[in-house]
């Protein structure tokens, strides 16, 4: 059976009761798998790529990731955190030269890394346009890294935006954690979480992965199941 290891942040993490209603990426991506493949979802809130590695993660992957597997590597929302040296990382620099780690990880136990941008958040100017976000850098950045080193990548940074767009911000906000103040008066406008997610939005979002997978193709494109775009 070929696994599936998650490196990630809230984005992708599994959730609890003790998170209700938030759900990640990674917990309801098995819906779109063939029979024969699992997720091991190590990802986690809070995590960039150097807290990630930092806390020993990474090394637990490394501790259980086998030959014929794949490591998919979502960070860039926590690697943005300027002010917090625990998880900051430059984007053309220490960010790119950790992502290299990981796919080396992947690599020395022949297993398959897959690249994965950072989901966009909901930034809105107007209805139906997003405004430029704050992950351009840690996207660019990424797509280097995909590129100097040959690794697959799907750009759910790209997908996600247009979505959102598509949506707009009325329809989009039941894919997040965002509160509407005439539903939830309790919740002050400063509370409204435009980028963590709950399950419709974790499933949304998940489709849009398994479709960049169906489009890379070969084993990548293998694992998900067909008929569904």
């Amino acid at each position: 059976m070929n696994k599936i290891f998650w490196a990630g942040d809230s984005i992708v993490q599994t959730n609890d009761y003790t998170t209700y209603p938030q759900n990640g990426i990674g917990q309801v991506f098995p819906f779109f798998l063939k029979e024969g493949y699992t997720v091991e979802n190590h990802a986690k809130n809070g995590r960039s790529t150097k807290s990630f590695m930092d806390e020993g993660r990474l090394a637990v992957i490394q501790e259980r990731i086998g030959e014929g597997d794949f490591l998919f590597i979502q960070f860039g929302h926590n690697d943005e955190k300027i002010n917090d040296p625990t998880r900051y990382t430059d984007p053309f620099g220490a960010f790119k030269e950790n992502l290299k780690t990981y796919i080396q990880v992947a690599r020395d136990h022949k297993a398959f890394p897959v690249l994965i941008t950072p989901l966009e958040r909901r930034c809105y100017v107007e209805e139906k346009k997003l405004g430029p976000g704050e992950h351009g850098d840690y996207v660019a950045g990424m797509k280097q890294v995909a590129e100097e080193c040959g690794v697959p990548l799907v750009d759910l940074n790209a997908m996600s935006r247009a979505a959102l767009e598509e949506a707009g911000e009325v329809e989009s906000r039941k894919w997040h954690m965002f509160f509407d103040a005439d539903i939830y008066p309790q919740h002050p406008e400063e509370s409204r979480d435009n980028t963590h997610l709950r399950y419709e939005g974790a499933v949304k979002y998940s489709s849009l992965i398994a479709m960049g997978l169906k489009e890379i193709g070969g084993i990548y494109g293998d694992m998900v199941l067909d008929g569904i775009f």
